[in-house]
């Protein structure tokens, strides 16, 4: 958990009365009012109200990932979030999947390198049970030795079944270059030689430590009233571990203790009809206000059909079916990257004319004609995303546990028109100007791919 997180989201103290605390952080005229609640236990509900739909999106989001994790425990947060759909004291797995399909919902759950969601998405009509389900295998999961086993097996299959797609596993290539040991560079998955020995008893301490009231979300939008769900929730959560203050986990390290590598090449050796390949490096953390101008640069160098990557890689030569650029934005650090993916033959080629478009645009930056279309595609995938009671959620969650804030749609929009062009090539100067780390994966064995 950030440090910025916690001063932006005050938890009660010792000398607090032991209240929950409601305010209403806004009344979008783009969405619902959105109202936040904090129990005395520290745990966080907010819920957007959104009376026009007839769906509610209901998660349980918690602080921990693949980062927090030691090296003996790589893969625990995606093991637990296997392992807690396999039954509490209440339901078997059967009953926690047929309960909710049984009123046409749905329920899912992910793993990422800082959190852990757990979803479900029904009619309005059924957020009551919606709600005592996915709290139920939130806080009561039994995680029985044999169902630690089965899931055990699905992980390593699913770590196999990554293993066979290249296009993907090159990412996880290009955080390896990028962070080297660093729990950033990790699989989120764990790998073969973790997994297969973790013992039930390291997944249940992580359990009991990690997911604890203060370091937990419940996020909620959709045709709803703020004040049952609270209800709801504490109903769910009475008598149990999360109805009591728990300590937050520590702060995670600042920026300057997140090592990265320049200029690093990673090659990984396989029989592939494509290469697979990731050129890029350190970039900015999500809590850095130049997100919005990064947003716009990734727009202009590889967001689109019209980007630079697109038109000079695929539409005026044919080098390849694939390719963009991206960013990932973590607490305290962050990538910039180009993806390409192509015959193994055409790799050198489509290599030079990536590192070409970065090298231009780190020195001559974008114009206001791409300024223009960098923002537009973002303002519109920033409402666009919007449109339903999933994406709804999602943000509401994102903004309590990830940037201690909520901005609106409309003071996003604005962010977003603020960004110039000045400071978009400024930015570009320092992202794109500096040396280079590279991953790929393809038939490259002994390949000298030059210097980033």
């Amino acid at each position: 958990m950030t440090a910025a997180h916690r001063a932006g989201s005050p938890r009660a103290g010792a000398d607090a009365p032991a209240r929950a605390v409601t305010r209403t952080l806004s009344s979008d005229p783009l969405g619902g009012t959105v109202r936040r609640t904090e129990l005395p236990s520290g745990l966080r509900i907010i819920t957007e109200a959104i009376p026009a739909m007839r769906s509610v999106s209901f998660g349980v989001w918690v602080a921990v990932g693949s980062r927090d994790e030691t090296p003996e425990q790589a893969g625990v947060s995606h093991f637990l979030e296997h392992l807690l759909f396999k039954g509490t004291r209440k339901r078997s797995a059967l009953d926690i999947s047929a309960q909710i399909e049984a009123v046409g919902g749905e329920t899912n759950a992910f793993t990422t390198k800082e959190y852990t969601c757990y979803y479900a998405r029904v009619l309005d009509a059924d957020l009551p049970l919606a709600i005592d389900v996915m709290c139920d295998l939130v806080v009561d999961s039994v995680l029985d030795p044999a169902d630690v086993e089965t899931e055990r097996g699905v992980i390593l299959e699913e770590i196999a079944m990554h293993d066979d797609e290249p296009g993907d596993e090159v990412h996880d290539v290009f955080a390896r270059t990028v962070y080297g040991d660093h729990p950033l560079g990790r699989l989120i998955s764990g790998t073969v030689e973790t997994i297969s020995p973790m013992p039930r008893e390291l997944i249940l301490d992580f359990y009991r430590e990690r997911y604890t009231a203060p370091e937990i979300v419940i996020a909620a939008a959709g045709n709803l009233d703020h004040d049952t769900v609270v209800a709801l929730v504490r109903a769910a959560f009475a008598g149990t571990r999360l109805d009591t203050p728990g300590a937050p986990a520590p702060l995670r390290p600042a920026a300057s203790a997140v090592p990265v590598r320049s200029a690093a090449t990673l090659v990984e050796e396989k029989d592939t009809e494509q290469g697979h390949l990731v050129l890029g490096g350190p970039a900015i953390g999500r809590l850095d206000q130049r997100r919005f101008a990064v947003g716009v640069l990734n727009n202009v160098l590889g967001g689109g059909m019209s980007s630079r990557l697109f038109q000079e890689i695929r539409e005026k030569r044919g080098l390849a079916y694939s390719v963009y650029s991206y960013t990932s934005q973590y607490a305290d650090t962050g990538v910039f990257a180009v993806y390409a993916g192509c015959a193994p033959g055409k790799v050198d080629e489509v290599l030079a004319l990536a590192r070409a478009q970065l090298a231009e645009v780190a020195a001559g930056g974008i114009t206001e004609a791409e300024l223009a279309r960098g923002k537009g595609m973002l303002k519109g995938s920033l409402v666009l995303g919007l449109e339903d009671t999933g994406s709804r959620m999602t943000r509401l969650a994102k903004g309590e546990l990830l940037y201690g804030d909520l901005l609106t749609v409309d003071e996003l929009l604005s962010k977003v028109d603020a960004v110039t062009v000045g400071g978009v090539n400024e930015l570009a100067a320092a992202l794109l100007g500096q040396p280079m780390s590279l991953a790929v994966v393809g038939p490259f064995a002994g390949g000298d791919f030059g210097r980033g």
